[in-house]
């Protein structure tokens, strides 16, 4: 059986589901204050790579944990909620089977522990260092 990679069109959509969802997440107010000074295109370039290692697909993430890549951010439910279903929204606008993003998004709940943190950041959504929003995920090929 094909991996996810391989259902939803590989690197090309995988690229484009990326793409779409930053444009997706930096549109919202509650969410762009988290991405102020970062590298974009690096970020997508990581999160690509990420998706593609968890989907089954050719690239090995080699990048930090995702514990210490949220830490201090104050990111809550709510903002993690935001994400999941911006990124449900690219998978969609791409064309992905509702299965397979059903799949994907299943596999993000329990990420949660990692990625929201229960006391607010002081100031703003700013952190100095890079901030790469991956999900760590046994998602079966």
């Amino acid at each position: 059986m094909p991996s996810i990679y391989d259902r939803i069109g590989g690197g090309p959509a995988l690229i484009a589901v990326v793409d779409d969802f930053y444009r997706r997440v930096l549109a919202d107010a509650d969410l762009a204050g988290f991405f102020t000074g970062v590298d974009l295109e690096r970020l997508k370039q990581r999160q690509v790579e990420y998706f593609s290692t968890v989907l089954g697909g050719p690239a090995v993430y080699t990048g930090a944990s995702l514990r210490r890549v949220h830490q201090g951010l104050g990111i809550t439910r709510r903002h993690f909620d935001r994400v999941v279903r911006h990124l449900t929204a690219a998978l969609s606008g791409a064309g992905v089977s509702p299965e397979d993003v059903d799949l994907i998004v299943e596999a993000l709940g329990p990420l949660a522990d990692d990625i929201v943190t229960t006391r607010p950041p002081r100031g703003r959504h700013r952190r100095s260092g890079s901030r790469i929003w991956v999900w760590s995920s046994a998602i079966g090929s």
